[in-house]
């Protein structure tokens, strides 16, 4: 039930929810289920033994992070292998029960994934080993019942597969959630605040060799300036004066095109008030370059 709420709410909000709808929940048998609480392993009431979610939050105090083979390692409770909570993963692990993983991208707001299985348990590191799968896999080992322990072996290069899509997917959205709440959720041209309408733009593409996930690498844009800043309709300058391009200023079509883009020519960017999240200027500088090339 706890999948099909997600499923639910992430088709109506997106992908990334607010803290304040997991904690709330939703209700089974007249009892209200949270999908979230102060401590990481989380079991609500009405689960007898097996936690329902694992959570890394943003200011964590535990260095929950994927190895070099895209499998997740997350940190025990505290330091003592027998503790509740820790037992209850070891349990969903026996079991190969599915479960949630909430990761927190910034304060209050946190990417679901699910399913994802304990596939691993390692007491000495304190850490047990965790991998996301596919929707099948629910019903999958729901057939199977719990009587296999490990892993299955066939299981494993789909489970690397996903995780690693997992892995790029906390990367990307993680991004887009420090850049639009940097830039207070507007669009630095037209300060649209519609967050749905809003993409997190790389100044240097992601691609190039500079092209960190940082805030100073970024630019809260709606989906129109975003595009319009990637194919070089407008050019933003290292002071964060836009430009647009010639052949746009002397052209006249509708609305859009008036103030939609001529409109923005000459103003500036509304940046972040931090000054480390203000946009690079060595690298608004080289995609002005590259502005003023296809400009001619």
């Amino acid at each position: 039930m706890a999948f099909d709420w997600l499923e639910r709410q992430t088709m109506l909000h997106g992908d990334v929810l607010p803290r304040d709808l997991l904690s709330q929940g939703f209700e089974f048998e007249g009892r209200r289920v949270p999908l979230v609480a102060p401590n990481g392993i989380f079991r609500p009431a009405v689960l007898p033994e097996i936690p329902l979610t694992i959570t890394t939050s943003p200011n964590s105090p535990y260095d929950d992070s994927f190895a070099d083979d895209h499998r997740l390692e997350y940190r025990y409770r505290g330091k003592n292998p027998l503790h509740p909570d820790n037992v209850g993963l070891r349990e969903a692990k026996r079991r190969r029960t599915p479960l949630i993983y909430l990761f927190g991208l910034v304060p209050g707001r946190y990417l679901p994934i699910w399913p994802v299985f304990v596939v691993g348990d390692d007491p000495g590191r304190l850490r047990f080993t965790v991998m996301a799968d596919d929707q099948q896999s629910i019903a999958d080992t729901l057939m199977a019942g719990a009587g296999q322990e490990a892993e299955r072996e066939q299981d494993a290069p789909r489970r690397q597969y996903i995780t690693a899509a997992v892995q790029v997917r906390l990367h990307q959205r993680g991004f887009r959630e420090r850049v639009l709440k940097a830039y207070r959720e507007q669009c630095a041209l037209c300060r649209l605040k519609h967050r749905e309408l809003l993409d997190a733009s790389h100044i240097i593409p992601d691609r190039h060799e500079r092209g960190e996930p940082s805030v100073s690498n970024g630019l809260s844009l709606c989906k129109i300036h975003h595009t319009a800043f990637d194919r070089h309709f407008l050019g933003i300058n290292p002071d964060g004066v836009i430009h647009i391009r010639r052949d746009l200023l002397e052209e006249s079509d509708g609305p859009m095109l008036q103030h939609g883009l001529k409109d923005m020519h000459g103003l500036r960017l509304t940046v972040p008030s931090r000054v480390a999240d203000r946009p690079d200027r060595d690298g608004l500088a080289m995609r002005f370059e590259q502005f003023l090339e296809v400009q001619g």
